[in-house]
């Protein structure tokens, strides 16, 4: 048995089948000119005969007498014809049927009783693509660990025939062959439990609480920050790069700031759509990769900042600024941070979420309204068997309290936003997608371009 790290634990913890914890992408591909209506189903059978399967990929809870989830077990012989599935479309075969069916998919739960991922094949789209939904569990990967190791599956060799797989391309733990036996590894992880000492919290504490005085207010409460069903709604879309980075050029902001500002103008449309846009600005949680060069891609190496959104501006280049100057002041923060405290003060940002996914309540008013997360992606195209990667779309957590997730990940001169929100508390999730469009517009505008 492998021990597991205390942030593993957590969104172990934090599950429910209302609650699922799972990230997951959404590829879409296009198929290689003069490739027949098998070619979906010819990869499908490709990706399933790769059964050289990594450790990673091998881990499941293991089952310990205290109910506690301390360690993972690992399967020795895991059933490929149920991690790898293959599907097909609804008529008319439209982006909106595959949405719909990535929706159903994202909301369920990950067998605890086998290892935590699945990948879905996706065919019949009427334009002839085809589409990979892949989710693995959170605390298996983070964000960044996830579009890693997709991404790290295709080739940037359009003429590449191999066919990888995300399961077999990872270096991962050791499989634990020689494990004690069972009382022994429960003794050995009760000893073993990672405590986080007193100055490590404080720091954290401190750190945390510095950051709080960079926002001019606490998060107020929106109809994000709400109990949530178990149904998810997806949603996506993608925009060129270059317009991004134009906007971050006039205004002499990081790329990052642009996404916030972008996703500002749209959540405070939206809102006000809903006629629910709080007087006070949305606060978001925005996640920062501790990952170093050489860690590998599995596990959890993450903490987050706090950004003023300033929806309560009405001027988009005021906004931008405003935006721009929270995050250097959290940033600057976290620089002064030995990684330790940072993932501890992540872990702490967290808490009320993690809280809120075993009591299915809310405790406290929210730490921040919505998480925001920009992923690195592939700068040059990939493809799959000759197939190009035409979007990468992540699709992330909503939880109690936080019924909205928006990630995005660069995808060659793309950025590929995945919007995912509880079905019941976020209506007609879709017209954030057009409100991205319209608050990029007056992005562009508002710097003269």
């Amino acid at each position: 048995m492998n021990l597991m790290s205390p942030i593993e634990s957590m969104m172990l913890l934090a599950e429910s089948p209302g609650h699922p914890m799972h990230v997951a992408g959404l590829q879409l591909f296009q198929t290689p000119d003069g490739a027949g209506p098998e070619f979906a189903g010819d990869y499908y059978r490709s990706l399933r005969s790769r059964d050289d399967v990594a450790p990673l990929f091998s881990r499941y809870p293991a089952s310990l007498p205290t109910g506690l989830n301390l360690g993972w077990s690992s399967a020795g012989d895991i059933d490929l014809d149920y991690h790898v599935r293959h599907s097909a479309l609804p008529g008319p075969g439209r982006v909106r049927e595959l949405l719909e069916l990535t929706s159903r998919l994202h909301s369920t739960m990950l067998d605890r009783h086998r290892p935590l991922w699945e990948t879905h094949v996706i065919e019949g789209l009427a334009d002839g693509r085809f589409a990979v939904y892949t989710k693995i569990h959170h605390a298996l990967v983070d964000g960044v660990s996830a579009i890693n190791l997709l991404q790290g599956a295709l080739s940037a060799d359009a003429l590449d025939e191999n066919i990888r797989a995300p399961w077999s391309t990872v270096a991962g733990a050791d499989d634990p062959a020689d494990a004690p036996s069972r009382l022994q590894a429960l003794a050995q992880a009760v000893r073993s439990i990672p405590r986080l000492g007193s100055s490590t919290l404080g720091l954290a504490r401190s750190a945390l609480f510095e950051q709080q005085l960079t926002l001019p207010f606490r998060a107020p409460r929106t109809m994000f920050n709400v109990p949530i069903g178990g149904a998810r709604r997806c949603a996506a879309q993608s925009w060129p790069m270059q317009r991004i980075k134009d906007v971050k050029n006039a205004a002499g902001v990081t790329v990052n700031d642009v996404v916030l500002a972008m996703c500002a103008g749209a959540l405070r449309a939206y809102l006000r759509e809903q006629q629910a846009l709080p007087e006070k600005p949305l606060v978001a949680m925005v996640p920062v990769s501790l990952r170093a060069a050489d860690e590998g891609p599995g596990g959890n190496a993450v903490t987050a900042v706090l950004a003023n959104l300033a929806t309560h501006v009405d001027d988009p280049a005021l906004r931008l600024a405003t935006i721009s100057s929270s995050m250097r002041k959290s940033k600057a923060v976290l620089a002064g941070l030995p990684r330790a405290q940072a993932i501890a003060m992540g872990m702490m940002l967290l808490s009320p979420v993690v809280l809120g996914g075993v009591t299915g309540g809310m405790a406290t008013p929210p730490p921040f309204n919505v998480c925001i997360s920009n992923v690195p992606g592939a700068r040059n195209p990939l493809y799959a068997n000759g197939a190009r990667l035409h979007g990468s779309y992540p699709m992330s957590i909503a939880a109690n309290g936080q019924a909205l997730n928006i990630t995005l990940v660069g995808s060659g001169d793309s950025l590929d936003f995945g919007l995912v929100g509880c079905r019941r508390a976020v209506p007609h999730l879709q017209r954030l997608l057009g409100h991205l469009e319209t608050s990029l517009k007056d992005l562009e505008q508002a710097v003269g371009l």
